[in-house]
């Protein structure tokens, strides 16, 4: 039922018009001071709202009810207001729908003429919230990256465990947290459940925690109103508000900091989220899917991950075995990305060489199915016959130590990946703090990484 707000000078108007509403809105707000309009709609937002057009100070120019027309679509664009007067023409009529007024109701009202109105009004606010919940969805399905790669390979024995946890799971909406290492496809488990719930015609997303800041945090996850900072030119739902009723994925959730992690418990165990700027607490309805590469075990009993945190969001587990324990499934992933590159380089004819397989097979693959993707396009690109043969693959030096404990490789490609893996080993996996060591920024690492299939 709709929340309703009058504003009028005439306490009988007011009392009236509120017996009348009564077995029609859940929430009924009466206001004589029109001045009052801007916090009681800071307070919480209406889904209509009568108004009349002539205060104390303008008996009949009806100019005030347009400036506080103006000012109410200032604060919510989407409101639906009803003008209400006693001295109405059609000039009048047709000024207050320019102005962008829903409808014009004319004192003394007939009952079931005012109803009738009212309930149009209703019902054109739920469509422009629903237009625009579908609006918001689009424009970030829109700006999602293509994955490129949707479909699960792997007939190991390690992987068929994870798809028989997949096919029990989807179908629940239990909160499920996502282990293993970067390159191991953690996204397309994510997006798998999500395919296979009961959730799949609605929206699927993804946020890398990894990627934001401190100050991005709450307003990428939560949203914002206008206003709530010098950049906040408009209001802007979170992820959170966008992903309701779909899945919300919380990629590398381990990299959250111990003074965020209270704000993301209290939203997943309430289940509502507060704007940046507002009180006001907006109702989600997510499927929470979390993953990270970091030891989140060894992060909890070191006081750097909160438990009752792991707690919400691990309601089930599943883990994802890194490549060099499921090689079987290499040349199945080799083939697949072949084909895939095949066409969008347009080399119809090319093939893997059988001691290239071999080759691939006894390759330690740190980076995981994303380093395998990345080699395959990069053989593809670079392959000048038919044939992708041993010495077409890349796979970085094979550096030995020296008596002075230095590499003997000069490649410079091949110090930086070897220094980033050193530098993330020793944080455990913590980009921010890897990233300090190593004097970059977390954006410049991750590109790194990025290029290096870390």
């Amino acid at each position: 039922m709709p929340k309703v707000l009058i504003i009028d000078d005439n306490e009988d108007i007011l009392l009236t018009l509120k017996l009348l509403l009564k077995n029609y809105a859940s929430v009924i707000v009466t206001q004589k001071d029109p001045e009052q309009i801007p916090s009681l709609m800071c307070e919480g937002s209406f889904d209509v709202i009568f108004l009349d057009m002539n205060f104390s100070q303008d008996t009949t120019s009806g100019s005030e009810g347009f400036y506080w027309l103006k000012e109410i679509l200032k604060i919510d664009p989407q409101a639906v207001v009803v003008l209400i007067t006693a001295f109405g023409d059609v000039d009048t009529a047709v000024k207050a729908i320019k102005e962008g007024a829903t409808d014009f109701v004319l004192k003394p009202w007939q009952n079931e003429k005012l109803l009738a109105t009212f309930s149009s009004a209703y019902k054109l606010r739920s469509s422009r919230i629903e237009l625009e919940k579908i609006k918001t969805k689009q424009h970030y399905i829109n700006r999602l990256s293509e994955n490129g790669f949707a479909e699960m390979i792997g007939i190991s024995e390690p992987m068929q465990k994870v798809f028989r946890t997949i096919a029990k799971v989807a179908a629940t909406d239990a909160n499920v947290l996502i282990l293993g290492e970067n390159g191991t496809g953690k996204e397309l488990v994510a997006r798998a459940l999500h395919k296979n719930s009961l959730r799949e015609g609605e929206i699927f997303v993804n946020v890398d925690i990894g990627s934001l800041t401190q100050t991005l945090f709450e307003s990428e996850l939560f949203g914002y109103v206008k206003g709530a900072f010098t950049d906040a030119k408009e209001d802007r739902p979170g992820r959170f508000e966008i992903a309701s009723g779909g899945t919300l994925f919380l990629d590398e959730i381990g990299n959250i900091p111990m003074n965020l992690q209270s704000k993301l418990l209290t939203v997943i165990q309430n289940k509502e989220v507060t704007r940046l700027g507002s009180n006001k607490q907006n109702k989600i309805d997510i499927r929470l899917i979390c993953a990270t590469n970091i030891p989140i075990y060894e992060q909890v009993s070191s006081n750097r991950f909160r438990q009752d945190l792991l707690y919400r969001i691990n309601t089930v587990e599943i883990h994802l075995p890194p490549l060099r324990e499921r090689k079987g499934d290499i040349p199945l992933l080799a083939e697949n990305f072949l084909s895939i590159f095949k066409r969008k380089y347009d080399k119809p004819n090319l093939q893997i060489d059988p001691r290239t397989m071999i080759k691939f097979e006894n390759y330690a693959w740190h980076g995981n199915v994303r380093e395998l993707q990345h080699v395959i396009e990069r053989s593809v690109i670079l392959c000048e016959s038919d044939l992708i043969q041993p010495d077409d693959i890349y796979l970085g030096s094979v550096s030995i130590k020296t008596e002075h404990g230095l590499s003997d490789t000069f490649n410079l490609d091949e110090l930086e990946k070897k220094t980033m893996q050193k530098v993330l080993l020793k944080h455990n996996g913590n980009v921010s703090k890897a990233a300090k060591e190593l004097g970059l920024t977390r954006s410049s690492l991750y590109r790194r990484m990025e290029k290096h299939g870390l």
